[in-house]
């Protein structure tokens, strides 16, 4: 059994009749199967009126409060040229355009990102659980990750990115 106390935990032992402190571990660390790399905000953390002044309100929106766009609304949703998308909020390289491919979802769609440049977290937002993916560098939201779709793709995987996320740089 475990005692409230103010400013300290303890527990009941039933076999020695006493109670001892239970010392207060800090929160574990959230690792699970879904991690592609741990999430680490880099050097390119900024406070948040960091963040108000070099994006615009939509960026700020999506990448810094996990906003989503509309659908078929982003200005690479049926972009193919060759190059690569990279993190709107830092520049880091996120997805090779060969790894872009039409999944009629509205959002523009990889099957894989750059090693290390996306990690994943669980997001129980929206009354389900997902996989959401952030750029490792500066934590901005990019959207999510769905698997097992039956996409004819080297993963079946499909990297749901919010255009406004993304910036592109060509080859």
């Amino acid at each position: 059994m475990i005692v409230a106390n103010p400013g300290r935990l303890l527990r009941y032992h039933r076999s020695v009749a006493s109670f001892t402190n239970i010392r207060r571990a800090p929160p574990p660390t959230f690792k699970s199967r879904f991690h592609q790399s741990s999430f680490v905000m880099g050097a390119n953390s900024k406070s948040e009126g960091e963040w108000r002044a070099i994006l615009s309100p939509e960026q700020f929106r999506i990448l810094r409060q996990k906003g989503t766009e509309a659908p078929n609304t982003g200005s690479y949703n049926h972009h193919d040229a060759p190059g690569v998308y990279g993190c709107a909020g830092c520049g880091t390289p996120l997805y090779k355009s060969s790894t872009k491919f039409s999944s009629g979802c509205g959002w523009p769609a990889f099957f894989d990102a750059i090693p290390g440049a996306v990690s994943r977290h669980e997001d129980r937002s929206m009354f389900m659980t997902r996989i959401e993916i952030t750029c490792t560098a500066c934590g901005g939201h990019l959207g999510h990750v769905f698997k097992g779709e039956g996409f004819d793709t080297p993963t079946d995987e499909r990297h749901c990115v919010n255009s406004v996320s993304l910036n592109f740089k060509e080859e």
